[in-house]
């Protein structure tokens, strides 16, 4: 029965069964609440790196968590500021101001939305195992680095207070496993600091908390078409940069949680969540794969409430727990960071073992992808090129699969070309050079039962080859073609063969 036609109490009871269970309940609570936490000192970083008030950042984490929670395509899945975003947002603030940059976040809203219903999604298809262990592995490491800063040149206590958190989280779980770890662990870190007197570094020290929700207003700028033209080209990177992020991260929970979701309502969504965010003067984000693993894998959330939750939580503990925040020492949340980064590293992936086993080019592929996104910090570069690599790399693979053998009948009357492999440009250039026009007989059959033609490129091959024996008076003879190649050949050859 389609889920439209289901009596409206029996969604009720589902619902109900499904989100607020006891076990379910408290599980998807605190693991939005351990995700809000840690989403503080993210948005005011990430909202120093775009050039804004800290509370730019939390509004933007607020409107885009709540929003794509009942617009979104994964569920537990974390959106809100992100590094990725901050990045590309940061020159349009800096050289034109905040209003510029809440217009292109607007827009770039408006374009995932366009891009999401022509089924961008559907690309993801395309993206090779080996570049999602390579985007994995590098936002791990990416957001490791992030974390060094706060243990650099910093009060001899933030050391003891770190390793006790990791320590935290390691053994509590062998305790019980009701409550995330991660957040036991900040709430006892900042007890003992708290009580103790102990100064370090805080969550207040890196910027002032908002005391009131964001209101919504139109972007402070000219409606012109010179505003468009400012702002399109910041908002398309924007736009593809996140649903990269968020599509990567969508496809990653999908395997860790074993379900399937839409990543066309993914993309539709988080263009939707980010023109709120726009309106609302927020600085637009994405799906932030950090906090997702604290969400999914760390906390074990699976359903939209945690992820409502860990923005609702957000605005209520910098509005109404403000000054209790900001005494949550640095040194806490950077462990729990430290720790979704171990668990969300691949270490199979770099094991000898797997090293040893794994072909060459995969490894290639692996490496040019975390590289790239490292170096850069620019994840569009890093998965671009790591899928052109790939393809690269495939190619190559698959072009050494072609290969000709010739038998001559006994009579010398014929002689008798098979073709093995999958022809297109990589390996039906090396084909012309595999027969002896000169000395080969006045017949001359080339069989592709065993072959298949992909492209324009082979289809020229064969013309050429045709062509050169034509020129010495010999005929040639095409058989075994299956329906592709047999189409393909019949409508282009003749066509794309300059012959003179």
């Amino acid at each position: 029965m389609p889920d439209s036609a289901v009596p409206v109490p029996a969604r009720l009871r589902s619902f109900r069964s499904s989100w607020l269970s006891p076990k379910v309940l408290r599980t998807e609570v605190l693991g939005g609440l351990v995700v809000a936490l840690a989403l503080i000192p993210e948005a005011i970083s990430f909202s120093i790196i775009a050039g804004v008030d800290p509370a730019i950042g939390l509004f933007a984490s607020f409107t885009m968590a709540v929003t794509i929670a009942f617009v979104g395509g994964r569920p537990a899945m974390i959106s809100a500021a992100t590094g990725a975003v901050a990045l590309v947002i940061a020159p349009l603030n800096r050289q034109h101001g905040f209003g510029y940059l809440v217009a292109a976040v607007i827009l770039a809203g408006v374009l995932q939305i366009v891009l999401g219903a022509l089924g961008v999604g559907r690309l993801m298809r395309f993206i090779p195992r080996s570049v999602m262990v390579g985007f994995v592995n590098s936002l791990s490491i990416l957001v490791f680095i992030a974390q060094v800063p706060q243990l650099w040149n910093v009060p001899w206590a933030v050391y003891p207070l770190f390793a006790a958190g990791l320590a935290l989280m390691v053994l509590f779980p062998r305790i019980t496993t009701a409550v995330p770890a991660p957040l036991v662990s900040i709430v006892i870190l900042t007890v003992i600091t708290v009580a103790a007197g102990i100064a370090v570094p805080t969550v207040g020290d890196k910027g002032a908390l908002p005391s009131s929700l964001p209101v919504p207003g139109l972007p402070d700028v000219p409606f012109t078409l010179d505003t468009l033209a400012t702002v399109a080209p910041y908002a398309f990177a924007m736009a593809l940069v996140g649903l990269m992020e968020s599509l990567m991260t969508a496809q990653l929970v999908d395997e860790i949680t074993d379900t399937r979701t839409s990543k066309t309502r993914e993309a539709v969504g988080q263009g939707i969540a980010n023109i709120v965010t726009g309106f609302f003067g927020g600085m637009g984000g994405c799906a932030m794969i950090g906090q997702t693993m604290i969400n999914v894998k760390v906390s074990g959330a699976r359903t939209r409430l945690s992820t409502f939750l860990a923005g609702a939580f957000l605005m209520v503990l910098c509005i109404v727990f403000g000054p209790v925040v900001s005494d949550i020492p640095m040194a806490a949340l950077v462990a729990v960071m430290v720790m979704v980064c171990f668990a969300t590293f691949d270490w199979h992936s770099v094991a000898p073992r797997t090293l040893k086993r794994m072909p060459a080019g995969e490894i290639t592929v692996m490496v040019v992808t975390v590289v790239c996104v490292v170096v850069t910090h620019n994840l569009a570069v890093g998965v671009v090129t790591g899928s052109v690599t790939a393809m690269v790399v495939f190619a190559k693979r698959v072009a050494r699969l072609a290969d000709v053998t010739a038998v001559t009948d006994p009579d010398g009357s014929r002689v008798v070309y098979v073709v093995t492999g999958q022809l297109f440009f990589a390996s039906s250039n090396e084909l012309v050079g595999r027969f002896d026009y000169a000395g080969d007989p006045d017949r001359i059959v080339i069989d592709l039962s065993a072959a298949h033609i992909w492209d324009a490129s082979s289809v020229a091959v064969l013309d050429a080859i045709e062509h050169r024996y034509a020129q010495r008076g010999k005929t040639v003879e095409i058989t075994g073609l299956n329906e592709h190649s047999a189409g393909l050949h019949r409508s282009l050859s003749g066509e794309l063969t300059k012959v003179g």
